[in-house]
């Protein structure tokens, strides 16, 4: 039987491929050093753990959940986060909606708006989230560039106006993946007079916005004035509480753009176990002291890796956000030329930029989430490998 022309349409999603190399290499006996994707590597925090057997063993989290925008209790911790965190009042009852992480619903909001021939703007090199549901929908991705001389930000004045005109969605994300660049919140007035002028929704994919260093800390989109008018933004618990399996998250913006993915929603999935909402819950309640903790780690990584890159020839910066590296490719070769090198020759798996867009290409990507018993002793090693069996240079 053929498959549907939507699917046929979409490349592999590259973390599948990923997984196939490291399945191929590790029956291959190599001892292999994997910076691919971007899954925390350290368990879930034992609180939240103890809340969802808690919750788990009692009776009435045993069916459907039929608020439709998540558990009360869940939406006032996602409320009183936003406050904290970011200074932004929400309305609990009308302006969050529960999702099952933050992948799902960026592509439900997708669907939620995107009839077929609409454009969809998105950057690139970006998550193929955007610009693969844009495709399922019979939507026209539009890429917008982004790039080192723009500090990774897309050039909307480069948007032709007959784009913009046409467009019905925009996609940002910010702290980024995978370049880890962040946004101020002057680019995000800016954004949101460029989709109050075009008539377009933001989606701001927001979910990193917990991993960030040295005393830097990210935006909401939502701290713009009149940005929930014309904006949605979509976080999740995965990055910020090792919580990646558990498929929790949210999104925040104007109650008419939350209404419309809840009701698409409502017509696709019944809403997270309310068990792992109640965990989440906990876990939003006394979420300070471990997000500090965990961004310590991750800095440490950052710093050795950094570090070491430039010392084999690297002009690299820290990034202030994410738990990834986005660097050139040396001379001569591609991205996927450069990957295969690093796996064949030394035994570690990147990403390459590629697999993020056209824009992608002359990159690769390095995720600091390293599954070892002392991660920064395996980015050193790593190093080592490179420095023994590459030859890197930038003419």
């Amino acid at each position: 039987m053929e498959l549907a022309q939507r699917l046929q349409r979409i490349p592999p999603y590259p973390f599948l491929e990923l997984a196939r190399l490291k399945e191929q290499a590790l029956r291959d006996g190599v001892d292999l050093i994997d910076f691919g994707i971007g899954d925390p590597d350290q368990p879930t925090p034992p609180h939240i753990v103890e809340a969802l057997c808690e919750a788990a063993r009692d009776p009435a989290t045993h069916c459907y959940d039929e608020s439709g925008f998540g558990t009360p209790e869940f939406r006032h911790a996602v409320g009183l986060f936003m406050r904290r965190r970011f200074g932004v009042e929400l309305d609990t009852t009308s302006e969050i909606q529960t999702t099952l992480g933050s992948k799902e619903a960026l592509a439900h909001i997708v669907w939620a708006y995107c009839d077929p021939g609409d454009i969809v703007l998105v950057p690139d090199p970006a998550y193929t989230v955007y610009r693969n549901n844009a495709i399922f929908c019979s939507g026209v991705p539009y890429p917008m560039p982004l790039t080192a001389q723009n500090a990774w930000l897309p050039d909307l004045d480069a948007i032709p106006r007959s784009v913009a005109r046409d467009a019905k969605m925009i996609f940002v994300n910010y702290p980024n993946n995978p370049t880890g660049a962040v946004a101020e919140l002057d680019f995000y007035r800016e954004l949101v007079e460029f989709a109050r002028q075009h008539e377009l929704i933001i989606c701001q994919d927001c979910a990193y916005s917990e991993v960030f260093y040295e005393g830097y800390q990210p935006h909401s989109i939502l701290e713009v004035e009149g940005a929930r008018d014309v904006a949605i933004e979509f976080h999740s618990l995965s990055k910020t509480f090792n919580m990646t399996g558990w498929r929790v998250g949210w999104a925040v913006g104007g109650a008419a753009h939350v209404a419309a993915l809840s009701k698409l929603k409502s017509n696709v999935d019944s809403n997270t176990f309310m068990a792992v909402q109640r965990a989440a819950t906990a876990g939003l309640t006394h979420f300070e002291d471990f997000a500090e903790e965990r961004r310590r780690t991750y800095q440490a990584r950052r710093d050795a890796m950094v570090e070491g890159l430039n010392d084999l020839g690297w002009r690299l910066e820290k990034p202030k956000a994410t738990f990834y590296l986005w660097a050139p490719v040396p001379s001569v070769h591609s991205s996927e030329s450069f990957c295969k090198a690093l796996l064949t020759r030394c035994g570690i798996l990147a990403t390459p930029g590629g697999a993020y867009g056209d824009h992608g290409e002359g990159y690769f990507r390095l995720s600091l989430t390293v599954r070892a018993d002392d991660p920064v002793a395996r980015i050193q090693e790593a190093l080592r490998r490179m420095r023994e069996e590459l030859s890197v240079s930038f003419d």
